[in-house]
């Protein structure tokens, strides 16, 4: 008898705790400082959003793009111009040179320091992009995955290029048929990383991918998704920005970063959307037309992918164009006690 009563209490007081523990979690994130995440698909109107919070609040840009990192890479990313950047400065833009390797666990590191710096001064940081890779390594933490290695890289990329990466992709359906299966075929980076990562582990990527090396990102992070109501909508400003940036030059951009001679088409700066299809024209894989059709193409998919993501995220406010932006996202702002 005594057994059970003591049993009793001891199960009142997991109970009691488990209820406790949501509050006592609510009340440490209530503690933190704020700090406000515009995200959503390319051509959504991210930027302008947050140029105009950022001539309304006290709050600093931190651009969460891993292709507005490199510089000379300013017309097929869609860079904020000189006049938007002096108005609204973006930090983490034009940090890397484009035949630099840039990763996850390096964004959450620089963004980290920024985010801090902004805070310190009693500022809010804004956290602005399409990157949604970067915005949930930043949340959740990155897998506990091994760092690149050369060699092996090299091994792969040579075994590529006499066999095709369709072959390598069935090898990795072999060892790591999940991989395999969320990986498409014609995607080399990808397929290259998982293949690396098994060599070097003799694991799977899919099993390492579920262990995580951080816990709770110490700020209230309070997400906002920019997209327009209607995906024809996205798709006719798609279409459009691309189309503006051949008129301001985007092949010439190209052209000049090709004649440099030390890029390649399988770098990430080469692989970014648009780019890519760029480059296949410069060397005579595309036709201008076939350039302009896949460069629109591959930038939709980029949106459905972005928005994919961001349909999986917790907490997130979406902002579209009805009704004002600008004010639905000040009245978010508001209700955080800002």
């Amino acid at each position: 008898m005594v057994k059970d009563v003591s049993l009793g209490k001891e199960l009142k007081l997991r109970k009691l705790n488990l209820k406790t523990q949501p509050l006592t979690l609510s009340l440490t994130l209530m503690s933190y400082p704020l700090a406000i995440a515009i995200m959503g698909p390319t051509a959504s109107g991210k930027t302008d959003l947050a140029v105009e919070l950022v001539a309304r609040l006290p709050c600093d840009i931190i651009s969460v793009d891993s292709a507005l990192i490199y510089r000379g890479m300013d017309i097929g990313t869609a860079k904020p111009s000189p006049r938007v950047l002096q108005k609204a400065p973006h930090r983490l833009i034009d940090i890397c040179d484009p035949s630099e390797p840039y990763s996850a666990a390096r964004f959450c590191s620089d963004a980290e320091r920024e985010m801090a710096e902004i805070s310190a001064v009693g500022r809010v940081p804004l956290l602005v992009g399409g990157t949604m890779l970067y915005f949930r390594a930043l949340q959740q933490g990155l897998s506990r995955l091994p760092s690149a290695d050369p060699l092996v890289r090299a091994r792969l990329d040579t075994q590529a290029r006499s066999q095709g990466w369709a072959a390598l992709h069935r090898r990795l359906a072999d060892v790591d048929p999940l991989s395999a299966a969320r990986i498409h075929p014609n995607d080399p980076q990808r397929i290259q990383r998982a293949l690396e990562v098994y060599e070097i582990t003799g694991q799977p990527l899919s099993e390492l991918t579920g262990v995580r090396d951080r816990g709770v990102l110490p700020y209230r992070l309070l997400k906002l998704a920019r997209a327009p109501e209607e995906r024809t909508l996205l798709h006719r400003r798609i279409e459009q920005r691309f189309m503006s940036m051949l008129e301001l030059g985007f092949e010439k951009e190209v052209r000049a970063l090709w004649a440099r001679g030390d890029l390649t088409p399988d770098m990430p700066s080469m692989r970014c959307v648009g780019y890519r299809q760029m480059l296949k024209y410069l060397i005579c894989e595309y036709t201008y037309e076939e350039m302009v059709q896949r460069g629109i193409i591959a930038t939709r998919q980029l949106a459905k992918r972005q928005l994919t993501w961001l349909r999986s995220e917790s907490g997130v406010h979406w902002i579209g164009d009805r009704g004002g932006p600008l004010g639905r996202a000040m009245r978010l702002v508001e209700k955080e006690g800002f």
